[in-house]
C-alpha cells in the first residue's frame, strides 16, 4: 500500500489582534461539532490568559509610572545636592582666600615691624607676640573651615537623604 495523500483542510489563519470572540467564531466554522466542545474549554482558557495577560499589563505599566517618578525626582535631589555642594565649595574657596589675605598681610606687617627693631630682645618680644596672633588667627579660621564645610556638607546631602525618606516610605 502505498501512502494515499491525505486530505488535509487548510486552516484559516487568526490575526493577533482579532478579538476573542471572532477567533472562536473562525473556529467553530473550521471544525466539526465534536471539535468544538473541545475548543469551548480552550476558548474560556483564552479568555483567562487574555484577561491575566491584560491584567499584567496594566500593573506593569502602573509600576513603571511609579518608578519613573521616583527616578524623575532623585534626579532633581542630586541637581539639589550637586548645586548645594557647589555653593560650599565657592564659599570654602572664598573663605580660604580671604585667610590667605588676611595671613599675608599679617606677615607683611611682622616683616616690616622686624626691619624696624633696634634691640634682639624687642625682636623676641616682637617674634612672640606675632607667634601668638598668628595661633589665634589660625585657631579662629580653622573653626570657621569647620563650619562651614559641616554647613556644605549638610546642604549638600540634605536632598538626597529627604529623598531616600521620601522613596522608603513610598516602597513600604
Amino acid at each position: 500500500m502505498a501512502n494515499a495523500p491525505r486530505k488535509s483542510a487548510v486552516a484559516p489563519v487568526i490575526p493577533a489582534s482579532a478579538p476573542v470572540e471572532a477567533a472562536v467564531a473562525t473556529v467553530n466554522a473550521v471544525l466539526p461539532s465534536e471539535a468544538r466542545l473541545a475548543a469551548a474549554p480552550a476558548a474560556e482558557i483564552q479568555q483567562s490568559f487574555r484577561s491575566a495577560l491584560e491584567k499584567g499589563v496594566v500593573e506593569s505599566r502602573a509600576a513603571f509610572a511609579k518608578a519613573k517618578t521616583a527616578a524623575d525626582e532623585t534626579a532633581s535631589a542630586f541637581e539639589v545636592s550637586f548645586a548645594a555642594a557647589k555653593d560650599g565649595a565657592l564659599a570654602i574657596n572664598t573663605k580660604a582666600f580671604e585667610a590667605l589675605r588676611v595671613n599675608a598681610d599679617a606677615n607683611f606687617d611682622f616683616l616690616k615691624a622686624v626691619f624696624a627693631v633696634k634691640s634682639l630682645p624687642d625682636l623676641i618680644t616682637l617674634q612672640t607676640e606675632f607667634a601668638r596672633k598668628q595661633v589665634e588667627t589660625i585657631t579662629g579660621q580653622s573653626k570657621d573651615f569647620g563650619a562651614l564645610a559641616q554647613k556644605a556638607m549638610a546642604d549638600a546631602v540634605e536632598p538626597i537623604k529627604e529623598q531616600v525618606a521620601r522613596s522608603f516610605k513610598l516602597a513600604v
